[in-house]
């Protein structure tokens, strides 16, 4: 079997190359650098997110490197509290807390470790890709210029919003209408700011701004920045955040947040995953997360194909099919969520204000915003939940009583189906104590692809 070739080492890339060499597919990743990007991206992941981290082997590394966000605030330009969403810091619905704050070079290192363990990846650095075809994939090593070409049973485009191969197979970015300039500063205080524990976002259209806690004594800050607007000097807007403490800003840099998407996400066998897939604005937080969900969609498919006799094409097709509306589906809320939140920057600024106060409280959308913000896969049944498990007098969480591939969970009382080389549970109150499980399936026998989205569900089927 040719490997799997994965351009790009961030977080998408070593993600996909571990699910699928955990899946006996060999891989070659390549990537620019030879060492993981240092300065910190990403903050937050969900409960659903932590739950592919579980499945990449890193998830108890990670808890130890990040914390529990509490959820969101909402404040005013004075920083009064408009409204409050709270988040589950125990065990939600599948088996962590609801938001997890962290700084994105730890989770880097977690999956170069966790890459370097697994023999059949291997890792190429300070290479970059300028070819792909039907056979393979031609790539440059930066430092000297030599060249090289390598057979791929596929390519993975996980190379990021300015994606090399992205452009190779002819896809088009198409420009979803949300351009904002933003000033990202990281750093580490003196002492600790006894900040609530969640991420603040200022509605002020005067300067919309966004803080959180990443570690301790580690905070961001994010400020919106007017057309033509650089600021040199950025103690002005630190100072009300930290109220004499001092600080040394270990980085600050401007971006431009967008939304955007690929118009097509295949060509043959090269795939598109991540942030050359799709650029979602932060405002939701799922912007790796839905990079992640790429990866998680596509290694059990991928591996699937290459390990059936024939191909399984079928399953690739429905990896854009399911993944595009998905992301799109995000890309929108977030768009709609940083217009509510940062109030816009025309003449209409302070009456959405006025109505943004408002509406906050109206009677229902507190349960609305606490509601994930990971809409179902069209054509797929939902995400199913991960409650924690008794087995063998061990408590366990739902993935790791099922193990990898497809499972079967099947009520107390009901026949067992016949689904050969899939891992069949019978939920029992012995097994789900708490009666989680037994409430989500309400009686139904429920199979369940390798990546727990539901494929089928009924009570009558054997």
């Amino acid at each position: 079997m040719d490997r799997v070739v994965v351009a790009g080492a961030g977080p998408v890339g070593m993600a996909v190359a571990i699910l699928l060499a955990q899946r006996g597919i060999p891989c070659l990743v390549l990537d620019r650098y030879p060492d993981p990007y240092p300065l910190p991206r990403a903050v937050h992941v969900d409960d659903e997110v932590m739950r592919i981290l579980q499945e990449l082997g890193v998830a108890d590394d990670f808890a130890a490197v990040s914390r529990p966000g509490l959820g969101l605030r909402l404040l005013d330009a004075r920083h009064r509290v408009m409204a409050e969403f709270r988040r589950d810091l125990d065990r939600g619905p599948h088996g962590y807390p609801q938001a997890n704050m962290f700084d994105q070079p730890d989770l880097e290192r977690l999956l170069r470790a966790r890459m370097s363990r697994l023999p059949l990846i291997e890792f190429v650095g300070g290479a970059e890709v300028f070819a792909v075809g039907s056979s393979g994939v031609r790539y440059r090593m930066i430092a000297d210029g030599r060249e090289a070409f390598t057979r791929a049973s596929a390519v993975l485009g996980c190379d990021g919003a300015n994606s090399t191969v992205r452009d190779l197979i002819g896809a088009r970015r198409v420009d979803l209408r949300f351009a904002e300039r933003w000033l990202v500063v990281d750093g580490v205080c003196d002492t600790d700011l006894d900040a609530w524990g969640g991420v603040h976002q200022v509605c002020d259209p005067r300067r919309a701004a966004t803080f959180m806690q990443l570690g301790p004594l580690r905070y961001r800050w994010e400020f919106r920045l007017f057309e033509g607007e650089t600021l040199a000097d950025v103690a002005p807007l630190l100072e009300p955040w930290l109220r004499g403490t001092g600080v040394r800003i270990v980085r600050r840099a401007e971006y431009t947040f967008r939304a955007a998407v690929a118009d097509h996400w295949r060509a043959g066998r090269v795939f598109l995953l991540g942030d050359a897939a799709h650029e979602t604005p932060p405002f939701i937080g799922q912007g790796l997360g839905a990079g992640l969900r790429d990866a998680y969609n596509l290694a059990w498919k991928l591996a699937t194909d290459l390990t059936t006799p024939g191909g399984a094409e079928s399953l690739l097709d429905s990896y854009e099919r399911e993944r595009s509306p998905h992301a799109r589906a995000q890309i929108r809320l977030a768009k709609v969520a940083g217009w509510a939140m940062t109030g816009g920057q025309d003449r209409a600024a302070a009456v959405r204000r006025v109505v943004l106060g408002a509406v906050w409280r109206l009677p229902g959308l507190k349960g609305l915003a606490l509601r994930s913000t990971s809409p179902a896969l069209r054509g797929a049944g939902p995400l199913a939940p991960q409650p924690w498990v008794m087995v063998d007098g061990r408590e366990v969480r739902l993935d790791e009583a099922l193990g990898p591939g497809w499972s079967v969970l099947v009520p107390a009382g009901r026949p067992l189906p016949s689904r050969p080389g899939a891992r069949t549970l019978r939920v029992t109150p012995e097994l789900d104590p708490s009666g989680r499980l037994r409430r989500w399936l309400r009686g139904r026998t429920v199979v369940l692809r390798p990546d727990r989205v539901v494929h089928r569900a009924g009570r009558l089927f054997t």
